[in-house]
């Protein structure tokens, strides 16, 4: 099928040419309109311009040609630097590179099948011989360029020389066209796809054999009929080949830790969505998301929420690790970006969040976030509504595990326990009795004076960081605590497999960091999708994936949760194993809640608290949300207090109408899990007065 042709163009209008990009995840020729060059060197090539960020989409489209599968290397490539031209041509680039289909452009046919004397088969390009290339080089001229313009970076201008895939007797070469490739490999594109090979390399990493690999394959292909493409035809050879590149891949590319993390970066440039090096006023930033994450950001992420998981391994990595992470159908949390930064504060994440989003766009315009949810109080609110276009809620599980934790290591009493961390809740909800957060501190800490150890802790660690937090719960919806299960399994199972102290060593490089994070570790989360999606190697599934708490909780039935509405200091959840046995909930309904089962008792956020936070919400019994209470506290203010001047008045207004606007969105959320319900009469009132305060001015 070919793309559509318009009339012949001057090169010195190709600006005025429109920019086209298909809606498809990947797109050939064939969804072009091209436009042939009139005169210069290019005259006669068809020519078109697409956006920079999607030229891996047309050549992977390209190389999906359904008459001549092929794959394009990269023939050749240039760059430039911004400002080294002081007059550029209109087509002058800062980066030029060449593809050219692998089946050519020298022709060995007539040397493999003992014909000629070879000596009219000097490669075409005067690079000479590739070695191990000769048996697939079938004399084809297909090649185009990609320009990446120097007066519009964020442009490509294809220049398509020959798009058919033809020797130079214009005879096809290659594909189903080809009488004498049929039945032969020639039929179908030269070496494995990308995807396959991606998904080779994660078996290995996480252990599957050769046997093993070779066996499912040969099960998935004659599933669906027969070998139809390149990538049903996979070998042994094909494994041992990517087994042999795992096996000398090395996290050190080079003695220098920083020269490391560059040669990484130019070398996986498509895996990396920010990069900005250190330098004496600038921050290390670099943000990092493989294909297979991009697709499920994409997928799990649409009209979904996403949680950032912060500042991770502060203390022994050499910059913390932040993570973004979206929840599939199992409430399991899978990683869909990484962020390693030497910046301790939010204030330069703008400049990376405004990349993700850029690139989740380019992908597909019609992606929408419904939430994002934060467990710092210093992430920059206002660029992630920026770029994201979605409500931002806080997300507290980072104080609850850090707390939880501490007071099993420095409290032996249950009871003293289950009173602390309930009074810990009332610092950080402290705007309820108390105007000033360090007050409700310095009653907490005069209530257990006794625990010494604890009060340490907290003095040193979070005293400095409470007024924050406590502005933040004011100023922002607070996600449920469902979502914190996922989160904390995350967190154990990355902290399992950074921290074995046999990595000790390498922690303070940032390349051992980038290596583990993008082979083994997102190896894991494949496979248990795989799993997932297939049903192949279940027996393989990692268990934690499948007792996620969250998870649990949705199949424990409301009938056997045992909650007392005029008594909501306790709750009872029968256990799902034995039936003689309850287990005890204190505080229910809370992020700060307790339970006595034994993953509780380890500090663990259990299923059985997150049951009973569900029912708290399903019967509206929980606590109001102290972000809609402290809206309602403003609102009424407002009201009866209308300020004089008509700008402040009508900006009054628009935020009342905004106000309304929120809380039917926080409904939505929290039918969804993330967010606590809103009392029916708390959301009628607040939208009367909004009502009325509009009219009466």
């Amino acid at each position: 099928m070919k793309g559509h042709e318009s009339k012949m163009a001057r090169m010195e209008d190709i600006l005025n040419l429109p920019v086209q990009d298909p809606p498809c995840a990947e797109f050939s020729a064939a969804h072009i309109t091209w436009v042939k060059v009139e005169g210069g060197r290019q005259g006669g090539d068809d020519i078109a311009l697409i956006p920079f960020s999607r030229v891996d989409d047309f050549v992977k489209g390209e190389s999906s040609n359904a008459e001549c599968p092929a794959s394009f290397r990269i023939e050749s490539r240039r760059k430039r630097s911004e400002g080294s031209i002081s007059k550029p041509r209109v087509d002058g680039y800062l980066e030029y590179t060449l593809y050219w289909c692998s089946y050519g452009p020298e022709d060995y046919r007539d040397c493999e099948s003992g014909l000629g004397d070879g000596s009219n088969f000097k490669p075409a390009t005067g690079k000479g011989s590739r070695p191990g290339r000769r048996h697939m080089m079938r004399g084809c001229l297909c090649h185009f360029t990609v320009k990446r313009l120097y007066t519009r970076p964020l442009l490509a201008l294809i220049i398509y020389n020959q798009r058919k895939h033809v020797d130079k007797t214009g005879s096809p070469c290659h594909g189903i066209l080809d009488q004498d490739a049929v039945g032969t490999r020639a039929m179908y594109a030269p070496r494995i796809s990308e995807e396959l090979r991606q998904k080779v390399m994660s078996m290995l990493y996480v252990g599957i054999s050769l046997d093993n690999i070779i066996q499912h394959h040969m099960e998935v292909v004659q599933g669906h009929g027969g070998p139809h493409n390149r990538d049903d035809f996979l070998t042994r050879n094909d494994v041992r080949n990517i087994e042999r590149v795992i096996r000398n891949t090395s996290h050190e590319l080079h003695i220098d830790d920083a020269c490391s993390v560059k040669i990484w970066v130019q070398r996986h440039q498509k895996h990396v969505f920010y990069f900005q090096d250190a330098s004496a006023s600038e921050p290390f930033i670099l943000g990092i998301q493989t294909d297979w994450q991009l697709q499920q950001m994409l997928r799990h992420g649409q009209n979904g929420s996403v949680a950032s998981h912060s500042t991770f391994g502060s203390k022994k990595l050499k910059y913390p690790l932040s993570t973004l992470l979206v929840f599939d159908s199992s409430r399991n949390a899978i990683p869909v970006a990484w962020v390693i930064t030497s910046s301790l504060t939010g204030q330069d994440n703008h400049k990376w969040v405004g990349s993700l989003a850029e690139r989740l766009r380019t992908k597909d315009s019609r992606w929408r976030l419904n939430a994002f949810l934060v467990d710092d109080p210093s992430f920059g609110f206002s660029a992630i509504r920026d770029a994201f276009q979605c409500r931002v809620l806080l997300c507290v599980w980072h104080v609850r595990h850090a707390w939880i934790r501490s007071l099993l290591k420095t409290c032996c009493n249950i009871d003293v326990q289950r009173e602390m961390f309930k009074h810990l809740g009332w610092i950080l909800y402290s705007s309820r009795s108390v105007p000033n957060a360090m007050d409700a501190v310095q009653e907490f800490m005069e209530v257990f004076v006794d625990q010494s150890a604890f009060m340490d802790y907290f003095k040193s660690q979070w005293s400095p960081y409470i007024e924050s937090w406590v502005s933040c719960i004011r100023s922002l919806p607070v996600a449920g605590p469902e979502p914190h299960a996922a989160i904390e399994s995350y967190h154990r199972r990355l902290k399992y497999k950074l921290f074995n102290d046999q990595y000790a060593n390498f922690w303070p490089r940032i390349d051992w960091l980038i290596h583990t994070l993008t082979t083994e570790f997102h190896s894991l989360y494949w496979l248990d999708q795989y799993i997932v999606e297939t049903g192949y190697f279940s027996n393989l599934r990692d268990e934690s994936f499948s007792t996620n708490a969250w998870y649990q909780a949705l199949h424990i039935p409301d009938i056997d949760v045992i909650l007392d509405e005029q008594n909501l200091q306790v709750a009872k959840v029968i256990s799902q194993t034995d039936r003689n046995l309850a287990y005890t909930i204190w505080n229910p309904g809370s992020e700060f809640s307790l339970c006595d089962c034994h993953w509780s008792n380890l500090g663990n956020l259990c299923k059985h608290v997150i049951k009973v936070a569900m029912m708290c919400k399903n019967r509206q019994v929980a606590r109001p949300l102290l972000a809609a209470q402290i809206y309602r506290q403003t609102l009424l203010s407002l009201l009866h207090n209308p300020p004089d001047d008509p700008v402040v008045l009508d900006h009054a207004i628009l935020c009342t109408t905004r106000l309304q606007q929120d809380i039917k969105g926080w409904e939505d959320l929290s039918n969804s899990g993330l967010l606590q319900q809103l009392p029916p009469e708390l959301n009628s009132q607040m939208a009367d007065n909004t009502l009325l305060f509009a009219r009466s001015h």
